[in-house]
């Protein structure tokens, strides 16, 4: 049985800093890439960055570049959302997403196209 459980949400300050992780078990995940997605209150789920697990290339949305970093540990079947100079605007429910890897790839593949999603770990930001 496939999981993907986030943990590292919280209640951070304008500025501040939190990171996420995704703890995935269930399966091994080569040639498979692990995406977050976030979904803001009366907003539709948006993706925020993936990674691929083998060779560890990384995408991000345009605005999250510079301030959030996507990585994984193979090791820990773990991937983890740096995320730096947050403001009210990151303040969402943050998912991790896993599926297998489709050429061509761009940042995100549609949502209804994942395998296997988590439960999800809530971000605030207070000003």
């Amino acid at each position: 049985q496939v999981q993907l459980v986030e943990s590292g949400g919280g209640l951070v300050q304008d500025g501040g800093s939190l990171r996420l992780a995704c703890a995935a078990s269930g399966r091994t995940f080569g040639g498979w890439v692990m995406s977050w997605f976030r979904q803001a209150p009366g907003k539709e789920r948006e993706c925020v960055a993936s990674v691929t697990w083998s060779p560890g290339t990384t995408y991000y949305v345009d605005s999250v570049k510079g301030r959030f970093t996507i990585s994984r540990d193979n090791a820990k079947s773990t991937v983890y959302l740096e995320m730096n100079k947050l403001v009210r605007e990151d303040t969402a429910v943050y998912y991790c997403a896993a599926r297998p890897i489709v050429i061509p790839f761009n940042v995100c593949y549609a949502q209804t196209t994942y395998n296997y999603w988590g439960q999800g770990t809530q971000v605030t930001v207070s000003s």
